[in-house]
């Protein structure tokens, strides 16, 4: 993988020195004045260094420390679909990981036993046909005074029970979601959510007691996290995690303390995002309120010389370098304690650059 090389205070002086088009050089561009300590750079410098800026803002939680988690479905919010009825898959329409939304079809599956409802409804259907047409019929020669009113009713009765038997057979059919032909049925999806289970592939067998796929609701996960003791009582229910740059809320914390880690069960609920899959291990970052003062930038902003915390800030008189005390990283966002204010503007490109100019 290609590195890039921190370019020398000597080569940004030629590359700010140097012509911006055509092949005659042209003279260099006067450096901005400013304080000492500032690094003075034009506006086109500027633009030809790709230095790009954002603005710092109060910040309102601050990280306290980063835990070992786990992903997990929200109570009453996974569902496994069983293969009903003994077959053999035929197609599969969905992989692990993937998104389906309620009815969405996940597999096809070949059944003697389907073929066999499926040919048992179409003898009800025949035998429901002929007793309609014989009970109207009856009925007409009834009415007619041809024959006994008993008959027509007795012909009724017939026909109502082929017409009900005929109807339990399709309704069979249409919960494992079958066709009138064909021997087939679809697993389909009972809710939305994430496929996160999916052991299944085409011509292999399954059973009514199978269930190949396994979905998690949509819309929000849980984490389970092992808070450490020191911790306990500085963590309470309301509080913000940061969990792969999404932001979820404390629900509960446990007061019993493990004897074997010194932790205690802490449980959050995120929204869902992709990539989330249950039973995945991870970390969190758990937050508190920020004290007044707090400062989040962009974590790119940040940059470390000689082994310290620095942010360069555009003032009107330049480019400056400030030491700041950081507090940690919450997502894409840094918190700072010191050294910048809000509204301020911190660079958040050519950083690189702006360390080579500080060091000259």
């Amino acid at each position: 993988m290609a590195h890039r090389i921190l370019p020398s205070a000597c080569a940004l002086s030629l590359l700010l020195a140097a012509c911006s088009g055509g092949e005659e050089a042209k003279a260099p561009e006067p450096a901005a004045k400013g304080p000492p300590g500032s690094i003075g750079l034009t506006p086109a410098q500027v633009a030809r260094l790709d230095i790009a800026f954002a603005a710092a803002t109060a910040a309102t939680e601050v990280p306290v420390a980063d835990v070992p988690a786990t992903i997990a479905p929200p109570p009453n919010a996974r569902v496994a679909v069983a293969a009903t009825i003994p077959g053999s898959v035929t197609r599969t329409m969905v992989v692990e990981g993937q998104q389906v939304r309620a009815g969405q079809p996940l597999a096809v599956i070949a059944s003697r036993e389907v073929l066999t409802m499926q040919a048992a409804m179409e003898q009800a259907s025949a035998r429901a046909a002929v007793s309609r047409a014989s009970a109207h019929r009856l009925d007409q020669l009834a009415r007619e005074g041809v024959i006994a009113g008993a008959r027509a009713d007795e012909a009724g009765a017939s026909r109502r029970e082929a017409e009900a038997e005929l109807g339990e057979q399709k309704r069979a059919l249409a919960l494992i979601h079958a066709g009138r032909s064909g021997g087939t049925y679809t697993l389909t999806a009972p809710i939305a959510g994430t496929v996160t289970k999916a052991a299944i592939e085409a011509g292999a067998p399954v059973d009514g007691t199978s269930a190949p796929y396994v979905i998690d609701a949509a819309g929000r996960y849980e984490i389970t996290a092992q808070l450490p003791e020191r911790l306990i009582g500085q963590i309470r229910p309301g509080m913000k995690v940061v969990l792969e740059g999404v932001t979820g809320t404390v629900t509960s914390v446990g007061s019993t303390v493990d004897a074997t880690t010194r932790s205690a069960l802490l449980r959050a609920t995120v929204p869902a995002s992709a990539g989330f899959i249950s039973g995945r291990a991870t970390t969190v970052t758990l937050l508190k309120p920020a004290t007044s003062g707090a400062i989040a930038v962009p974590t790119n902003a940040v940059v470390m010389i000689e082994g310290k915390p620095v942010v360069f800030v555009r003032t009107p008189g330049g480019i400056v370098r400030r030491a700041v005390t950081s507090a940690g990283a919450a997502g894409d966002l840094t918190v700072l304690l010191s050294g910048v204010k809000a509204g301020e503007q911190v660079a958040i490109s050519g950083t690189s650059e702006l360390k080579a100019l500080a060091a000259n």
